[in-house]
Parts: structure tokens; C-alpha cells; sequence
């Protein structure tokens, strides 16, 4: 049960761009039809993700077993950062769930929705992940402790070329 529960780390960046990728066209397809179902869709993908990575994800193995490893090498990130934006996707996705399906709000369900997929375009095509520099940035505050990922704590670890001194 307990590796059922892990989160892979690292993570490849080529797939999770392709998740964002496919979390963008769910948006879409939520936005243009009006439809419930790509929105359970999105909770439960964020869901699975939070708590497995990609292991109960479709849209997550199909990104690491099929359309990333045709992308080139493995691009290593750290997975703390990535399970935290999966947590944030998660939290979006909920809301709008529950403004749809709670309060039959869908007009505002759709507005959040398309809320979610501005950073995940935004990943998806520029690789830069917005959950993973809220993630950053609540390390350097503080509230979660650079024990959850030392990469993100110490950027020169991650990229030691930028960070190296010339003496």
C-alpha cells in the first residue's frame, strides 16, 4: 500500500509538461461543451496524482509510458514541488466541482476551471511551473521545511553551472 502511495521523485519534466497539457485540452472541453464529465475528470486526475503520482492517472501514464519517453531523454525536476502543484490543480478543480455539482453554479465552475488552465498552459508550453514556485517560495518562508525537498531549498543544487563561483 505504502509504494501505492508514493510520488515519484524526481519527476520527469517532459511528462509532467505533457500532464499539463492534457489538463489544458480537459479545460477546454469542460469550458466549450458545458459538461460535467471532463470536470470529474480533472478532480479525479488531480486527485490520483496527489496521492500516486502517475500510477492512477490515466492521463499520467500516458504521459510517462507513451508520449514523453517519444520526447527525448528524461528531464529530472524535484517531485515535492510537482505533487504540491498536482495538490493546487486538485484544490481548483474541487472548487469547481463543488460549485457545480453543490450549488449548481456551473457558470462559476466554468470560471475556475478556466482559472486552472492558465498555469497549466503556462507549464505545458513554457515549462514554467507555477505551483512549483509557490512551493519555492513557501520554503524560503518558512512554512514548509527545506527537509521536503533541499533542491528547492538550495537552487544551486539544482543548477550548479549558475550558481558556481569563479575564484
Amino acid at each position: 500500500m505504502t509504494k501505492l502511495l508514493d510520488f515519484p521523485d524526481p519527476v520527469n519534466d517532459r511528462a509532467a509538461r505533457t500532464v499539463a497539457a492534457g489538463v489544458v485540452l480537459l479545460c477546454l472541453v469542460t469550458i466549450s461543451t458545458g459538461s460535467w464529465v471532463p470536470l470529474a475528470l480533472l478532480v479525479y486526475g488531480f486527485a490520483a496524482r496527489v496521492a500516486t503520482g502517475p500510477t492512477l492517472s490515466p492521463l499520467g501514464q500516458l504521459a510517462t509510458r507513451v508520449v514523453a519517453p517519444r520526447l527525448g531523454a528524461s528531464k529530472p525536476v524535484p517531485g515535492p514541488p510537482k505533487r504540491f502543484a498536482q495538490g493546487i490543480g486538485f484544490v481548483f478543480s474541487g472548487t469547481a466541482a463543488v460549485l457545480w455539482f453543490g450549488f449548481g453554479l456551473h457558470t462559476a465552475a466554468l470560471v475556475v476551471v478556466g482559472m486552472l488552465a492558465v498555469p497549466a498552459f503556462v507549464e505545458a508550453a513554457f515549462g514554467y511551473c507555477v505551483g512549483c514556485k509557490i512551493f519555492s517560495l513557501l520554503i524560503r518562508c518558512g512554512l514548509i521545511p527545506e527537509a521536503v525537498c533541499p533542491e528547492c531549498a538550495d537552487l544551486s543544487k539544482r543548477y550548479p553551472e549558475r550558481y558556481a563561483t569563479t575564484h
